[in-house]
Order: structure tokens, then C-alpha cells, then sequence
């Protein structure tokens, strides 16, 4: 064999083996696809969620109240099956927490994640709501609990004992991370650089709907701008954000809009998760089909 078939064949060898090393890779590519329903960390905490979240609030609850229970449980169980395993849930929201914890009883609770919010009147003794509101969604240890709708710019001096005492909950692993969902521009001020929030629930679509102004009131529009400024800082500190009235709470009511929304919060790359009050399978197909559209487009 001459010297120049021996490297012609070691040239072909070696592109059949780059051919077959580029085919198996091909499958990895493909995997790297992201998805609605993928596991993400949040911040700098333990705790992973979907990145589409199930929220049980729209209008304080009223909409997935009047589904009744049997119409809610079987939605919970849908959205479970797709692939949504973060639910959503608030002590102001009456009687979600419960018809959540029965929705989801018998489905094994390593394959959900909760959230649920405390309500800022309840300061004579939190540890007491704490172990309340675990119960209300039937779980020994809630994944996420949030200080509900703080709107004062010295909202972390005011409730300093609350946030005491969701510490020390989160020392004994019976909440895992801790935060606040925010109502107003003035309070949204005092979460960058609060190294206390794990995580952070914020108001945020494309055009301002029902989002923090300076009144801190739902009417009016919100500064997307200043929002989405603050919202960068809060996730460059290491704060998960999760986004929420994605769909401006139900206003968004043609298809444009909605879509506009959930790829503008995508693009973003500083939301987490974010989270939506569903009435119908529709919905639940449907923001996961926008939102995997977004991510990969």
C-alpha cells in the first residue's frame, strides 16, 4: 500500500467517524429544545419548577371557584398531565387553597411543586398561620411561600417579624424558599439589593396592564419600563423571578394579544416561571404551545 492510499484511507475513516459522531449528536441537539413544562432552578435556592405555572387566583379565585370542584379537579389534572407541575395558590384567594389540596389528592407529591402566599394582617402569630396554610393544601412542607402583595416602599421593615418567621419556617425545611408578590412601583423600589427574597412574584406583560403604577391600584397602566429595569436587577441578585397577569388577569381576550405577552416576558430572559389562571384545556394547550413556540423561535 502505497503512502498516499494509506492516508487517503485514513482521511476516509476519519470522516465516516466524524459522519457517525455528528449523527449521534443530532439527537442531543434536538434535546436541547426548550420547553413550557421544563424543570427550572430558581435563583439560588434548591427549588425547581415548570416554567408554566398553574395559578389559582384570577379576580382573587372567583374564576376557578365557579369551575365548581369536580370542573377544577379535573383542570388540575389536565394541566398535570401536560407537564405543568407548579401550582399556584394564595390564603386571600377563598377556599383555592382547599379545593387545590383536594384536587390533588392521591397524585404523589414529589411530581408537584406549590406556591402559595401569606396574607400580611396575620402577624400575631405567624408560626400558627404557617402550619395553617400547610394544612389547607394538605402538605407537610410548601415549596415556596410569598409575603402576599406588600405595597409600602418600607415594606421590608414593616414586616421584619414576618419575614422572621418565614426564616426561621424555611431553617426547619417546612417552607423551602421564601418572598413577596409586589403591588406598585414603590414597593417593586425595595426589592432590588434585598438579599432576603429567594424568590420574587411580579406583575409583567407587553403593554402594561393591571401593572405597577405609582397609585399601586390595577387601574391606570403600569411602567413597563421601570418594571422590566427592576425586574433585571432582582434576577442579577440571584432572586428568581416568577411573572405573573401574563395575561393582564383575563383582558387579554384575542389571540395577538395573548401571544404578544407571552413572547415579550419570554424574551425577556430575566422571568423564571411564570404563572396563569386557567378556566379550560384550551387555555392550558394553549399557553404551553405559545410559550414552547417563544423559547425555540
Amino acid at each position: 500500500m502505497s503512502h498516499h492510499q494509506s492516508r487517503r484511507d485514513f482521511l476516509k475513516a476519519a470522516a465516516g467517524a466524524a459522519g457517525l459522531m455528528a449523527g449521534s449528536m443530532a439527537p442531543l441537539e434536538a434535546a436541547k429544545k426548550r420547553s413550557a413544562t421544563d424543570w427550572v432552578k430558581l435563583g439560588h435556592t434548591n427549588v425547581k419548577v415548570t416554567r408554566l405555572a398553574f395559578g389559582t387566583g384570577t379576580f382573587g379565585g372567583r374564576v376557578q371557584r365557579e369551575l365548581g370542584q369536580e370542573q377544577f379537579t379535573k383542570l388540575v389534572r389536565y394541566a398535570h398531565e401536560r407537564g405543568i407541575r407548579f401550582f399556584e395558590t394564595a390564603d386571600n384567594y377563598r377556599g383555592m387553597p382547599q379545593m387545590l389540596a383536594t384536587a390533588l389528592k392521591g397524585v404523589p407529591r414529589d411530581s408537584y411543586k406549590l406556591m402559595t402566599k401569606y396574607r400580611l394582617k396575620d402577624v400575631d402569630d405567624p408560626q400558627a398561620t404557617v402550619d395553617r396554610l400547610r394544612r389547607d393544601l394538605n402538605s407537610e412542607y410548601v415549596d415556596i411561600m410569598l409575603l402576599h402583595c406588600v405595597r409600602t416602599p418600607d415594606w421590608p421593615e414593616q414586616f421584619k417579624k414576618l419575614r422572621d418567621a418565614l426564616s426561621e419556617a424555611k431553617s426547619k425545611k417546612i417552607i423551602l424558599a421564601h418572598g413577596a408578590s409586589c403591588h406598585g412601583l414603590l414597593p417593586l423600589r425595595a426589592f432590588p439589593n434585598n438579599q432576603w427574597l429567594d424568590v420574587a412574584l411580579m406583575r409583567v406583560n407587553h403593554n402594561g396592564t393591571r401593572m405597577d403604577n405609582l397609585k399601586g391600584t390595577e387601574d391606570g397602566v403600569g411602567d413597563v419600563s421601570e418594571v422590566t429595569s427592576h425586574i433585571a436587577k432582582i434576577h442579577k441578585q440571584g432572586t428568581a423571578v416568577l411573572g405573573m397577569k401574563i395575561m393582564g388577569e383575563g383582558a387579554f381576550k384575542t389571540p395577538e394579544l395573548r401571544d404578544a405577552s407571552i413572547q415579550f416576558v419570554t424574551k425577556l430572559g430575566t422571568v423564571d416561571a411564570v404563572t396563569i389562571g386557567y378556566k379550560s384545556p384550551a387555555e392550558i394547550d394553549e399557553a404551553i404551545e405559545r410559550m414552547n413556540h417563544h423559547l425555540n423561535a
